[in-house]
């Protein structure tokens, strides 16, 4: 059964506004289905997976596209990459007739893709003015809930009117942990695939079509421990030196490899915030799985409550919220790269994210407690800042919105997004 993506009004949206969408994402996150659902109607489709059309598209572009009249989705655009050069001459010549006609301008392309480490040039050179880019990952929370969500915004205010009209259950820390266990992936969610056998290939899959090509043939296995041992440091800072001596390989090649892995949307990098004034900060991104339920199987966690009682509970929680955070942002077309990062000093003075919105800063701690200590004793550092510090948030296990202390609210982890 089909679930609703809160990504697709923002979609619909976008289509309005340009003759071509791109839409990335990791593998079977759902990219395919939730552009059936919204274009399968009113536009054709077309798979670069089967092995005759990809052939005809490598070797005749000008002609695959004769052959698939537009509207046309286009799958696994990344596999044949030449075919933007052709859609652009196409999208321009209608744009012209367009024009010439006084008629408006309609969607002519969707494209999605896999693997944006083999595209973004591409559609930046090509496509460039012509397309609208959106990313989809993995389930969040309120799309397994099925609930309407809403952009997250960390304004107390906002987030108070919210909660009176919400009516969703409590989930205990138990809970949630079986949330981070599980991970978002569609077939897994729904019941479609057993977790064990899905991420066994999953992992194959992706190594198999996305990565192979892209490393020597003799560092597979070496890329297989390389994203075991990436796992293992999922919500900390990304160290590729030491990471690089881990694997076994020169920094170039993991910067590389880790290169893959963000663009094809497994990993996210949260870079420090670092405005001018600043040279103190600690410069190293901190790295997060957008998926719980792949990196805790890639940790060889075997359930649930192992997970959340071991010594990564406290990383597996944080990476949890970031994930959300980042499904939140993507869905409503906001770029989460100008608006969180993190902060940590030369004193090791730090703050999980800090949610930066023009001159105004929220800082959020983020605690798997109910009860945490201490977290907002950092936040006196933004002072230096000429900034509006406002009202942070702990983001935590509690079970309803409720004030900390002078700096901060606690924040129930199972209403992101809602």
């Amino acid at each position: 059964m089909y679930q609703t993506r809160t990504i697709e009004q923002t979609i619909l949206s976008v289509s309005r506004s340009f003759p071509c969408i791109v839409i990335y994402g990791p593998r079977q996150v759902g990219k395919s289905t939730t552009i059936d659902m919204l274009f399968g109607k009113t536009c054709t489709k077309v798979t670069l997976d089967d092995a005759d059309d990809r052939n005809l598209a490598l070797n005749h572009p000008k002609q695959f596209l004769e052959m698939h009249p537009w509207p046309l989705i286009i799958d696994e655009i990344q596999k044949a990459p030449n075919l933007l050069d052709e859609i652009k001459k196409k999208i321009d010549e209608q744009r012209l007739q367009w024009l010439k006609e006084g008629e408006e301008r309609k969607l002519m392309y969707i494209l999605t893709g896999s693997n944006r480490f083999e595209l973004q040039q591409g559609i930046s050179d090509s496509l460039a003015g012509r397309c609208g880019v959106l990313d989809l990952l993995s389930f969040s929370r309120a799309e397994k809930e099925q609930t309407t969500g809403r952009a997250f915004h960390p304004s107390i205010a906002e987030l108070l009117d919210r909660e009176r009209e919400q009516n969703v259950p409590y989930m205990t820390r138990r809970d949630i942990f079986e949330e981070i266990f599980q991970g978002g992936m569609p077939d897994i969610c729904t019941g479609v695939s057993e977790r064990e056998v899905y991420f066994k290939s999953y992992i194959n899959a992706y190594i198999e079509k996305d990565v192979k090509k892209l490393i020597a043939a003799s560092s597979e296995m070496q890329f297989r421990n390389f994203l075991e041992l990436l796992a293992l440091r999922t919500a900390q800072e990304l160290r590729y030196d030491v990471l690089a001596n881990s694997v076994g390989i020169d920094v170039r090649t993991l910067k590389k490899w880790i290169s893959i892995l963000e663009t094809s949307g497994i990993i996210y990098l949260l870079h420090p915030y670092l405005p001018n004034q600043s040279n103190r900060i600690i410069k190293a991104p901190k790295l997060y799985f957008t998926d719980t339920g792949l990196c805790a199987y890639l940790c060889k966690w075997p359930n649930a409550q192992m997970l959340e009682n071991g010594v990564m509970s406290g990383a597996f929680f944080e990476t949890f919220v970031v994930s959300e955070l980042l499904k939140n942002l993507y869905a409503y077309n906001r770029e989460p790269k100008d608006y969180l990062f993190y902060y940590r000093d030369t004193d090791q003075k730090e703050i999980d994210l800090l949610y930066v919105e023009q001159n105004k800063l929220y800082p959020i701690e983020i605690k798997k407690s109910s009860s945490p200590k201490k977290p907002t004793r950092n936040f006196s550092v933004l002072k230096k800042y000429n900034m509006d510090i406002q009202p942070g948030l702990i983001i935590d296990t509690c079970d309803k919105i409720r004030p900390f202390d002078e700096k901060a609210y606690e924040y129930p982890v199972y209403l992101l997004g809602m």
